[in-house]
């Protein structure tokens, strides 16, 4: 190659390499950046005073009046409160002469520039008069919505001439522990009052079926019920609904309802006045690690159902014994998952849920009902007529067995024809007594099969001692209500 040639090469590969640096040197910086941003959004703040300032008058203090009726023992009457807990509200008690009109505060912030507003239901239940006061000293009526006693959540409305400032719900389900929050609310009667704190823990369950809250070591004391506990962008993460505490103080134990469910409940309040959550229609348990092992499972995943009634479900063709392990496409964790999604879905809609039945999946098309219809129907009376006398009795798996008559079932709250055993002496030193079983209880399943005799029972012991089984699971009810157990057969 020629000397000249030879240059020009070196040049290019000079240039070349140039280029690569300059852009290493370009992204390593732009990465940088983005880094030092990150690190700021999460770095905590010199001041909350901006954010104050932006949703100070989006938030309202609210006033509630009611009639306490006077005494009728001598002792003071106190109506309920939170569902979670008392000490949110503060009411007093009647006079000794009658009944008296007896105030409560609570906090609550406005959604919508056209007057409705988000509070806890426990700060408005029962009241014949809601007051509320903006930040500004304005005060106006406000009417009942609706209300959701699940999730303790109201829906209130106020009219007002000119629009009324507001906030936006934000993703609560991207909130992390150690993140910064903001609460604000009516503490103690003082006024608008500000705490902030972080994000303590996520997912926490109370006493609900639906609860999903966000723990905080923001202060919230009696007055911040139904206030809102806002991100670091002004968008509200959760409500604040309930403190743990020893003296009714804050101990920076504070729990806010996670926005993703309040916004869910709020959207049917507003369209409907009620809440319209989906229904399955199935009884179910939490897959325990010995149940897991009984029926042949790799993991305690899913949910176990134990019963099927009318319903959407039965009419769809799932059977007690089948493993939910899919609902709409997802994967079911638990019972307490499926739980809240099934709420979640729509009334009317077709879903797919994919169940483990006899080792094998089966997918089921489950056309959801009203969780709230089905609880407004009541169950008939059972009449438990005198029992007979008892037939066989036999001793297995630390229970003494009898086989289940038509007499015992309906004393028992099952229907005529119902087979099974019933327990009718237990061995207090057994691990069947340890893990629950009574006498009353009727086994109607082991090894996911019917039993109806004793030597139905003794089958399935043996088959699962065959099988190589640690333990054999049973399908028992009690009162009518079933749940699955695992028992030991070795």
């Amino acid at each position: 190659m020629r000397p000249q040639a030879i240059s020009v090469a070196a040049a290019r590969e000079g240039n070349a390499s140039n280029l690569r640096y300059f852009w290493a040197l370009f992204i390593g910086l732009v990465l940088a950046l983005a880094l030092a941003l990150q690190a700021s959004a999460r770095a905590a703040p010199e001041s909350f005073a901006d954010l104050a300032d932006k949703v100070s008058p989006s938030v309202v203090n609210i006033t509630t009046s009611m009639v306490v009726a006077a005494p009728t023992d001598g002792n003071p009457i106190v109506p309920e409160g939170s569902p979670f807990e008392d000490f949110f509200k503060d009411f007093g008690a009647p006079g000794p002469n009658g009944p008296r009109r007896s105030n409560a505060l609570g906090s609550g912030f406005v959604i919508s520039e056209d007057g409705y507003i988000v509070t806890n239901n426990h700060v408005i239940d029962g009241a014949d008069e809601i007051e509320v006061e903006f930040f500004t000293g304005k005060r106006l009526d406000a009417k009942l919505v609706g209300t959701d006693p699940k999730t303790d959540i109201a829906l209130l409305k106020v009219e007002s001439d000119a629009p009324l400032p507001f906030v936006s719900f934000g993703d609560s389900n991207l909130m992390r522990v150690g993140d910064w929050v903001m609460a604000m609310g009516n503490p103690l009667g003082q006024g608008f009052s500000v705490s902030a704190g972080i994000v303590s823990a996520r997912n926490r369950e109370l006493s609900g079926t639906y609860d999903d809250f966000i723990q905080t070591d923001a202060a919230i004391n009696r007055g911040n019920s139904g206030g809102p506990l806002f991100n670091m962008e002004g968008e509200v993460i959760g409500v604040n609904t309930a403190i743990l505490s020893p003296n009714g103080g804050s101990i920076g134990i504070g729990f806010s309802m996670a926005s993703n469910v309040v916004s869910r409940v709020i959207d049917q309040l507003r369209e409907f006045g009620e809440t319209r959550r989906g229904w399955l229609g199935v009884r179910i348990q939490d897959v325990t690690p010995d149940v897991a092992e009984a029926m042949g499972l790799s993991e305690a995943k899913g949910a176990l159902v134990s019963d099927v009634p009318d319903g959407p479900a039965k009419d769809a063709g799932m059977l007690p014994g089948d493993l939910i392990t899919s609902f709409d496409g997802a994967d079911v964790s638990d019972t307490r998952d499926l739980v809240r999604r099934v709420a979640e879905a729509d009334v009317g809609k077709a879903v797919r849920v994919v169940v483990m039945r006899e080792g094998k999946s089966q997918t089921l098309l489950v056309t959801l009902g009203r969780r709230e219809a089905a609880e407004a129907e009541g169950e008939g009376a059972i009449v438990t007529p005198e029992a007979e006398a008892e037939p066989m009795q036999k001793d297995l798996l630390g229970l003494t067995l009898t086989q289940l008559t038509d007499d015992l079932a309906i004393e028992l709250g099952l229907s005529e024809g119902s087979t099974g055993l019933v327990v009718v002496d237990i061995d207090e030193t057994s691990e069947a007594y340890g893990k629950g079983l009574r006498s009353g209880d009727v086994i109607t399943e082991a090894g996911q099969q019917s039993v109806a005799t004793l030597a139905d029972l003794e089958d399935r012991i043996d088959e699962a001692k065959e099988a190589g089984r640690k333990s054999l699971l049973l399908l028992i009810r009690r009162s009518g209500d079933p749940r699955f157990v695992a028992l030991s057969v070795e």
